[in-house]
């Protein structure tokens, strides 16, 4: 390759990247204005009872945060935490012992890990 053609190489892939911006760019007016006029078109009322509804669902969904939680309430948590803890022990173990056959029978050592933090 002599110099003319990498310097042209370089100028199409410049064109190519200004393009695409520009292009994005306008792409994103013209599809802004085309939203605009559909948004516009529909009727208000559909579009509140729209907002209402949505509005209605997201509060039937929200957990109430003002009262206090109950005692029950609490246990059920701490059973629930308690068992995904003994789970994932459990896993933890199953690796732990799956690592430990892999060195006995594959003679792969294993490493200690170094951090890098003070302790």
């Amino acid at each position: 390759m002599n110099r003319f053609s990498i310097t042209f190489a370089m100028s199409q892939q410049d064109n190519f990247v200004g393009g695409f911006i520009l292009g994005a760019i306008a792409g994103g007016m013209v599809g802004g204005v085309l939203g605009v006029l559909a948004a516009s078109r529909l009727p208000r009322k559909k579009l509140k009872a729209q907002a209402e509804s949505l509005a209605r669902r997201s509060i039937k969904s929200a957990p109430d945060k003002s009262a206090p939680p109950s005692p029950q309430n609490i246990e059920a948590a701490r059973r629930g935490l308690e068992d995904k803890i003994a789970q994932l022990n459990e896993a933890i173990d199953d690796v732990r012992q799956k690592l430990g056959n892999v060195n006995a029978n594959g003679g792969v050592e294993r490493s200690e890990v170094v951090s890098d933090r003070p302790e």
